[in-house]
C-alpha cells in the first residue's frame, strides 16, 4: 500500500470517487474472509461473495452499524449514500443502491486514510450479518 492519504485528501475526494475505490476494498475484504474458510470449488466461492457484495446486502448491512459510526464516518456515508450522478442497475432498487454507495464511500475514507483498524472492526460486524429470508 502506498502512503495514506490525510484525512483532509481523502475527505475531498468526491464521494463517488470514494465509493469507486471502496467498492474493490470491500469486495477484497469479503474474498480474503471467504479464502480463509477454506478451499472451495470456484462456483461456491462466487455464490459466497454475491451474497456480501450486492446492493441490497450492502444496505442491509448499512442500517446495522448506522448506530455505531462516528460524526465523521456518518458524514462520510451520508455524502455517498446522497451522491448523484449514477445510474441504478436494474437489478437494485434505489435506496438499497444509494445506500450502499454510501456504505462504499466510507470503505474507501477509512481505507485511504488509513483508518483500517476502524474499517476491519466494521467489516467483521457487517460479514457476520444474515439477510432475513423472505
Amino acid at each position: 500500500m502506498a502512503d495514506n492519504f490525510t484525512e483532509k485528501q481523502a475527505r475531498s475526494l468526491s464521494p463517488l470517487t470514494l465509493a469507486f475505490f471502496g467498492d474493490s476494498v470491500y469486495e477484497v475484504l469479503v474474498r480474503e474472509r471467504i479464502v480463509k474458510d477454506g478451499s472451495k470449488p470456484i462456483h461456491a466461492l462466487h455464490d459466497m461473495a454475491v451474497k456480501k457484495v450486492n446492493a441490497g446486502f450492502q444496505s442491509f448491512a448499512s442500517e446495522h452499524i448506522e448506530s455505531l459510526l462516528t460524526e465523521d464516518e456518518t458524514e462520510i456515508f451520508k455524502r455517498g449514500r446522497n451522491a448523484t450522478g449514477s445510474n441504478v442497475p436494474r437489478s437494485s432498487n434505489p435506496k438499497d443502491y444509494h445506500r450502499a454507495t454510501g456504505l462504499e464511500a466510507l470503505f474507501g475514507y477509512l481505507y485511504l486514510s488509513g483508518k483500517t483498524e476502524r474499517m476491519n472492526e466494521l467489516f467483521n460486524i457487517i460479514y457476520d450479518l444474515e439477510l432475513p429470508k423472505k
